[in-house]
């Protein structure tokens, strides 16, 4: 009797084992590298702060005028699915791209989203940022566009005055009207927004006026707003493409400081007091901004199988 109870004491302890190691999960940040023309690349992390690089290509682009693939953003729902969203074009486009996967390598067709096709004189459609709303169950996409002559000018050229736009939809077929997400009342760009609790939302975002090109923060209790008046800036100036992750009960910020031409990032805990992390994160040379989500090692082994298992650190791809 006694070794019956031991044999299956052992057998469940195995049996947990396993299922601990199928729910493993791994950090994964989009990417691409300049001139954004090669198409969606991976990097990935076990805890959030150090990464390598997921050699390959994984969506090549196909839309729009430069058939450019920047600024990726990815969010995964709760059936499992992976949604992106990037910026096809520096300009012309009067909208971005849009495609799906279960285990990002076999992706659905590629979907132009006319965003601002009520708007012709659009210079731009740049960096959507796809965010899935757990509470109304659909997604909000986010983008800066520039339309001439339609927001006080400031000190920016016409075609260098950006404010927030964004849509909503379900499923990417039937998709909402345009309307204005953000006009902090400058050239803003790069917009993340994060769920805190219910109706606590911040907005991580980009003062791209040129004396500043820094990052700001906005705070609302719904993620379409409004939001309150931009802060002052968290960061230095020449930098650009937020990106947020929740690590314990901090949040570190992602950025690609441009002119230094490094990969930098801060954390906070209330989106008030930010702390340099730039001596807590390693980050793969050439990697551009993108949005980090969460895989299964699953995912992970079929893009390369020797990754979740250690082997082969690629930080110069």
């Amino acid at each position: 009797m006694k070794e019956s109870l031991k044999l299956l004491g052992l057998l469940f302890l195995i049996v947990l084992a396993s299922c601990k190691s199928a729910e493993k999960e791994y950090y994964v940040f989009t990417s691409f590298h300049e001139p954004a023309d090669e198409g969606l690349r991976f990097l990935y992390s076990e805890d959030g702060l150090h990464w390598d690089s997921i050699p390959g290509i994984w969506l090549k682009p196909e839309l729009g005028s430069h058939k450019i693939m920047r600024d990726p953003s990815m969010v995964r729902t709760p059936d499992g699915t992976f949604h992106l969203v990037w910026t096809s074009s520096w300009n012309g486009d009067l909208g971005f791209g849009y495609a799906n996967t279960k285990d990002l390598k076999n992706w659905s067709e590629q979907q132009f989203i006319p965003a601002m096709k009520h708007e012709p004189t659009t210079v731009n459609t740049w960096a959507p940022e796809i965010y899935y709303d757990d509470e109304k169950e659909e997604f909000i996409v986010v983008w800066a566009s520039c339309v001439p002559g339609r927001f006080e000018r400031g000190i920016e050229d016409e075609k260098n005055n950006h404010r927030l736009y964004y849509l909503t939809t379900k499923d990417f077929k039937t998709i909402s009207e345009t309307k204005l997400f953000y006009d902090p009342g400058f050239s803003v760009i790069d917009a993340v927004i994060v769920k805190r609790a219910k109706e606590d939302y911040v907005l991580v975002h980009k003062d791209n006026t040129r004396p500043n090109r820094n990052l700001k923060v906005a705070f609302g209790k719904t993620p379409i707003g409004p939001y309150s008046e931009a802060s002052e800036p968290f960061t230095e100036e020449f930098v650009e493409g937020p990106s947020v992750v929740k690590l314990g009960d901090e949040y570190y910020i992602y950025f690609d400081a441009y002119r230094e031409k490094v990969y930098d990032a801060v954390k906070t805990k209330d989106f008030i007091n930010f702390t340099s992390a730039t001596k807590e994160i390693s980050v793969p040379k050439l990697h551009k901004h993108g949005t980090i989500f969460k895989a299964s090692k699953k995912v992970i082994d079929s893009l390369s199988p020797t990754l979740s298992k250690g082997e082969g650190s690629n930080h110069a791809d």
